[in-house]
């Protein structure tokens, strides 16, 4: 169920509440910019909002009873459809909010869910959307039907109220099932195509980060694509791989992920892991930060937890500080001191980008060889897939059927080739000597 229905602006008010209680890590300072955004992302539109704090959540209503009198004045004072509250509530809270307040109430994993649902566009994208809404609604389904009438003996099963609930629920977990197995039967596909790539040995370089750090930017600027990036929260949602023609070593594959966000709902991450597992066949992880948010510290926690979470933190990882034209240079030049394992750059730069491409490739690559080999004529395969890999500069083949190859090469894959027997470095006089004109 989308926020925005039929096309009609829902007037919402916003309450942002800090409590105490449930930060076990820094909080961000921006947290109601945040906030606002991702509203503003679902095609709201904002009449006010409500800033609050308190040292932990009640169970019935989640806000404290003088604060939740307050809130109701507001929504009634602000003539409003919606209140969006920042933290993920329980069904039976959300329940008594509605009651209380007389207005439909939604908390930041229905936010977040509306904005996935708007923004997908591939077949899987689209499942994993549709299954995360259906498992967050069926634990809210009692809410859709208490104005029907309950029979009072029993077990809680004999009224009409019950019986079209557990209706629903059988449909919808019916319905989850369904998806479950065609999410599965793409994974399925997923594995095929990674197979497919590691036998042509191409490497994957993911990017990751906070949702907004400018991940797609920076993919359309390595793979040179024309992948749409907005100044929005989560302008990406599918994952997208192109193949970057490496000057040095042959072709790398980029992968364009979504990007995460604080308190990132579970069941978002349960359903996207088909899209996630991509990550756990990358051979490097691009973490992207926007060096110019205040809170980029603490969004750099957020995203290592939630790859741990996956499985994925112990893959090579670059940090690149993203945004550095967004804050003065003097910062900037203070920073690369400091952080000289991380990269810095900005869009507007083409030599920062080329840095970036150079660290890449040593840590990708280990650095680089580029010069002539030798394959004896039973190595076609060999050749085959070097030229798969994109290496072969230049080739000669001499009248005997021995093979020459000029190549830039990363110098991991080419110890692994001249450990077969055949495949030896050589140098151009040698090919003169044995080649005919070619």
């Amino acid at each position: 169920m989308h926020i925005v229905e039929n096309n009609t602006i829902q007037k919402t008010v916003l309450v942002y509440l800090e409590v105490d209680s449930l930060y076990e890590s820094q909080k961000l300072e921006n947290g109601f910019d945040e906030f606002k955004s991702l509203a503003i992302s679902s095609g709201v539109l904002i009449k006010n909002s409500l800033k609050l704090t308190q040292k932990s959540p009640v169970i019935n209503t989640f806000i404290t009873k003088g604060k939740l009198e307050m809130l109701k004045n507001l929504v009634i004072e602000s003539d409003v459809d919606l209140v969006i509250i920042n933290h993920q509530l329980s069904a039976s809270q959300t329940r008594n909010l509605e009651k209380y307040l007389d207005k439909r109430v939604i908390d930041k994993t229905e936010l977040i869910l509306d904005i996935f649902a708007t923004r997908a566009t591939s077949h899987i994208g689209k499942l994993q959307v549709e299954l995360a809404q259906l498992n967050h609604l069926s634990t809210r389904l009692i809410r859709g039907w208490t104005h029907l009438e309950r029979q009072k003996g029993g077990i809680g099963l004999r009224g009409p109220g019950e019986t079209q609930l557990e209706t629903d629920r059988r449909l919808i977990g019916n319905r989850i099932k369904r998806l479950n197995l065609r999410l599965e039967k793409s994974h399925k596909q997923r594995e095929i195509n990674r197979y497919s790539r590691k036998k042509s040995r191409n490497k994957l370089v993911a990017l990751v980060g906070y949702t907004n750090a400018g991940k797609t930017t920076l993919f359309n600027k390595l793979t040179k694509s024309s992948e749409i990036a907005e100044d929005k929260l989560f302008a990406t949602l599918d994952s997208v791989t192109r193949k970057n023609t490496n000057p040095d070593h042959g072709p790398i594959l980029f992968s364009d992920t979504v990007g995460f966000i604080s308190d990132l709902p579970t069941q978002l991450i349960e359903s996207f892991k088909a899209t996630l597992d991509e990550l756990k066949s990358a051979d490097m992880l691009l973490h992207v930060v926007d060096i110019s948010d205040t809170d980029h510290k603490t969004k750099i926690i957020e995203v290592n937890n939630i790859l741990e979470e996956l499985g994925v933190l112990n893959i090579t990882q670059i940090i690149v500080n993203n945004k550095c034209d967004l804050i003065e240079d003097s910062n900037v030049a203070s920073l690369k001191k400091r952080k000289k394992d991380q990269v810095f750059i900005s869009a507007e730069s083409e030599t920062e980008f080329k840095s970036l491409r150079s660290v890449i490739n040593k840590k990708l690559f280990n650095g680089v060889f580029k010069g002539w080999v030798s394959m004896e004529n039973n190595l076609g395969n060999v050749r085959s897939t070097l030229f798969d890999m994109g290496c072969v500069k230049e080739e000669k083949i001499a009248e005997s059927g021995k093979m020459f190859a000029n190549i830039s090469i990363g110098n991991n894959e080419l110890n692994q080739f001249i450990a077969m027997k055949g495949f030896e470095l050589c140098h151009v006089e040698d090919i003169l000597l044995e080649t005919s004109t070619t």
